[in-house]
């Protein structure tokens, strides 16, 4: 049997395992064992999702099976939020100086900044969506005291005025919202994130 952890080769030695489903089980309880979560299974360079874990789960085990898991843990959930917390004050900065850019014509440096809001957004999402694999660390995590989902169901409204400003070419709503609605925004995602650090 062959085992890769996120791409690399790892050693393991069966012991009382038969079946697929016994390997994954198996795999599952160390992971959690060691703060993990298993976010990817391949067996066989064939995706194991919900649909189809039962009927892979009863398959006999063979000598040369290749089982390819993606694994998150508690550690690297920490150390992206550490770094997103670090990107969102930095963002907070360049956004409150999207104003000065429109009206200095420097609006190619306006662009990179809108454009690094939009990718560290859809990160914090994604970090923030498998941070819920971990609900007894980071279920209490609050941004301005609102839960996640709370906090940007504010804030989307206030990204799509933002992006219907830029196609409009507004540059007064541009940059009104990047100071005044944004920029705070980030400074409170950012003072949320650094919190849980060190957990």
């Amino acid at each position: 049997m062959d085992l890769f952890v996120n791409g690399a080769k790892v050693d393991a030695t069966l012991e009382n395992e038969k079946t697929i489903g016994d390997v994954l089980r198996s795999f599952e309880s160390t992971c959690e064992q060691n703060d993990a979560a298993v976010i990817g299974i391949k067996v066989d360079d064939e995706k194991v999702d919900a649909d189809s874990f039962d009927s892979y789960a009863v398959r006999p085990l063979t000598e040369n099976m290749k089982f390819e898991f993606d694994v998150v843990t508690k550690q690297a959930i920490g150390d992206a939020f550490k770094r997103l917390s670090t990107l969102f004050n930095t963002l907070a900065e360049r956004m409150e100086q999207v104003p000065v850019d429109l009206q200095s014509g420097k609006g190619k440096a306006a662009g990179e900044s809108i454009t690094q809001l939009a990718d560290n957004i859809e990160l914090f999402c994604h970090t923030a969506a498998l941070s819920s694999l971990f609900p007894e660390t980071y279920k209490s995590m609050l941004i301005d005291n609102k839960p996640f989902a709370d906090f940007f169901a504010d804030f989307t409204p206030v990204l799509s005025q933002f992006e219907e400003a830029l196609q409009a070419n507004d540059t007064v709503l541009v940059g009104d919202l990047s100071e005044y609605e944004i920029c705070p925004r980030l400074i409170a995602v950012s003072k949320a994130l650094e919190a849980f650090h060190d957990i």
